[in-house]
C-alpha cells in the first residue's frame, strides 16, 4: 500500500514537471496523455505533428544555450509573435494536438488566456472535449472550480473558453492564445475581427493558430497559406504519410496505396491504420483523396480554369526584343490596379512575362511604374489594352483613367465584350479542343498564377454562369481577358481621342 502511494506521489510530481526539450515533451505527452505524437517528416517538404506541438508549447520559454546565463539575456530572442498555420490531412490529429497544446498552456504557463474558435460549434466542441477528457484523467488537481460546458479555469490563473462563430463573441476579447480550427469554414468577417484579439503579456507571447485542411483552392485557408511568406508566419504541413502506421510485411505491388506511397509507409510511425486508409481511398474520388489526405491540391469542382496546372504553364521566360510587346490593364483603387506585359511568338504562344499589381495609388503613380518597367521604348509597344469602363468620366475629377493615361503618353485601346467571351478565349489558350496549350507565364507573375488557380464560381447554385467578383482573383484575370479580347479582335478596338 505504501509503495502504491509513493508511486502515485512520484507520478503526480512528474506530471507537474515542465518538459524542457522537445524530446521531454514527446515523452511527457506519451506517458501522461497516452498519445505517441509522430515526430518524423516523411515527405521532404513537410513537418511532423510534433514540430507544431513544440512550436506552440515552447514559444513562451527562453531558448537558453548556457544555463549560467540569465533568462533575461534571451528575452529579445524568444519574445516574438508565435502565430502559425497548421495544414494537415483529415484524421491527421490537428484538433487533438491543439487540445494538447491548450492543456500545456494552462498547466505550465501563468495567467494564460486561451480561446477556441472553430468553423462550426461542433468542431469547437470537439477540441474542448479532447481537453476535458485529458483533465478528467489525472489533471483534476490543476482545476480551479468545475469544468463547465464552454469554460474551465486553472489554479495557474489560466483559462480556456469556447467562442462562437459571431462578431459579438470575438469582439472585446484580449487573450494570449487563439486556436482557430477548420479555418476553411470560417465566416470571413469573423476571421477578420478575431485577428485583433491576441495580446502578449510580460511572460507570454501572443499566438493565433490557424488550423485546417484545404478543401477549396479559393477558400479562406488557401488565402491564409498563400499570404504566409509575406506575413512571415510558419506553416506546419503534414499529410497521410506523416501519421500512418508503419507498414510491415505487406506486398507493395499488391497495395492500392502504392500509387502514392512508393514506400513512404515503410518509414512511417503514426497511428492511422493502413487498412482504414485503403478503405477511405476506395470510397473517395481522386480529387477528394488528394485534397483531404495527401494535402496536394484542393478540389477543383468550382474553379473556372480547372485545366491550369502551374507545373505545365509556369516557366522562366524573359522579354524577347524580336517579338511585339503588349500590355493589358485592369483599373482599380481599393481593389488592385493590374498591368500585364505580354508577348506572342510566331507560333501563337502567348507569353506573360511580367505583372504589376498595386492598390490605393493614383493613375499617375501607375503610369510611372508601367513606363519604368516596360523593357522597350513607349512607341515600340504594339498595344496597351484596358477595361472599357476606364473610359467613363469620373463625376468628381471630370476626366477618366483612359484619358489620364493617354495624356501621360500611354496609348490605350479597348473593345467591349462579355465576360464569358474572354473566359472562353483564356480557356482555349490553356487547352484547346485538340489538347494543345498556347499560354506560358513567368514565375514573376505570382498574383496572376494564383488567380488562375483560384478564380471560381459562386457557391450558390443559381449563379454559376458568371465567376465570382471577389476583388482579389478577378482583377488579374480581367487584365488577361482584355488582352485576349483585343488581340483576337484587332479591327474592333476603340481608339478614341478626346
Amino acid at each position: 500500500m505504501y509503495d502504491i502511494a509513493k508511486a502515485a506521489h512520484v507520478l503526480s510530481a512528474l506530471r507537474r514537471t515542465r518538459p524542457q526539450t522537445k524530446t521531454d515533451l514527446k515523452n511527457y505527452v506519451k506517458v501522461f496523455l497516452g498519445i505517441d505524437v509522430p515526430d518524423g517528416n516523411i515527405c521532404p517538404e513537410h513537418n511532423s505533428p510534433m514540430d507544431y506541438l513544440w512550436h506552440a508549447y515552447s514559444a513562451d520559454f527562453p531558448k537558453e544555450k548556457d544555463s549560467t546565463v540569465s533568462r533575461h539575456t534571451f528575452d529579445a530572442d524568444f519574445r516574438k509573435n508565435a502565430d502559425c498555420i497548421v495544414w494537415a490531412n483529415r484524421a491527421g490529429g490537428k484538433t487533438e494536438l491543439a487540445a494538447v497544446a491548450t492543456l500545456l498552456d494552462c498547466i505550465f504557463k501563468l495567467n494564460c488566456q486561451v480561446r477556441i474558435l472553430a468553423g462550426s460549434g461542433e468542431q469547437a466542441g470537439r477540441m474542448y472535449q479532447y481537453l476535458t477528457s485529458f483533465l478528467q484523467h489525472g489533471y483534476e488537481e490543476f482545476l480551479a472550480g468545475p469544468i463547465r460546458k464552454e469554460r474551465c479555469n486553472f489554479i495557474t490563473g489560466s483559462s480556456v473558453e469556447v467562442l462562437t462563430q459571431s462578431l459579438a463573441s470575438v469582439r472585446g476579447q484580449h487573450i494570449q492564445k487563439l486556436r482557430c480550427d477548420e479555418v476553411e469554414l470560417f465566416d470571413e468577417d469573423v476571421f477578420a475581427a478575431v485577428k485583433f484579439t491576441t495580446h502578449s503579456t510580460k511572460n507570454l507571447v501572443a499566438a493565433m493558430e490557424m488550423i485546417s485542411t484545404i478543401h477549396r483552392p479559393f477558400g479562406l485557408m488557401q488565402k491564409v497559406v498563400s499570404s504566409a511568406p509575406q506575413q512571415e508566419t510558419p506553416v506546419f504541413k503534414w499529410c497521410l504519410w506523416e501519421v500512418i502506421e508503419q507498414c510491415i510485411n505487406r506486398s507493395c505491388s499488391q497495395c492500392p496505396l502504392w500509387i502514392d506511397c512508393r514506400g513512404k509507409a515503410k518509414k512511417a510511425g503514426g497511428y492511422l491504420k493502413i487498412d482504414d486508409c485503403i478503405t477511405q481511398m476506395r470510397r473517395a474520388s481522386r480529387a477528394s483523396w488528394e485534397a483531404e489526405m495527401l494535402c496536394e491540391k484542393p478540389m477543383l469542382d468550382n474553379v473556372v480554369f480547372g485545366d491550369f496546372d502551374p507545373a505545365e504553364y509556369v516557366k522562366p521566360i524573359d522579354y524577347d526584343p524580336n517579338l511585339p510587346l503588349y500590355r493589358s490593364l485592369d483599373f482599380g483603387f481599393v481593389n488592385p490596379f493590374v498591368c500585364l506585359w505580354i508577348q506572342v511568338d510566331e507560333d501563337g504562344l502567348v507569353r506573360v512575362i511580367d505583372e504589376y499589381v498595386r492598390s490605393r495609388a493614383t493613375v499617375d503613380v501607375h503610369a510611372g511604374e508601367i513606363k519604368s518597367r516596360t523593357p522597350c521604348d513607349e512607341e515600340e509597344v504594339a498595344g496597351t489594352f484596358c477595361d472599357p469602363a476606364g473610359a467613363g468620366v469620373n463625376d468628381v475629377t471630370g476626366t477618366s483613367a483612359v484619358r489620364e493615361l493617354r495624356a501621360m503618353g500611354i496609348a490605350i485601346r479597348y473593345r467591349r465584350s462579355s465576360i464569358l467571351e474572354g473566359i472562353e478565349l483564356i480557356r482555349r489558350a490553356i487547352r484547346d479542343g485538340s489538347g494543345k496549350n498556347t499560354l506560358i507565364i513567368s514565375p514573376r507573375c505570382v498574383r496572376l498564377i494564383e488567380a488562375l488557380q483560384c478564380y471560381h464560381y459562386p457557391d450558390s447554385a443559381g449563379s454559376r454562369e458568371l465567376p465570382l467578383k471577389d476583388g482579389v482573383y478577378d482583377h488579374p484575370i480581367d487584365a488577361l481577358r482584355y488582352f485576349f479580347i483585343n488581340f483576337k479582335n484587332p479591327k474592333k478596338i476603340t481608339d478614341r481621342r478626346y
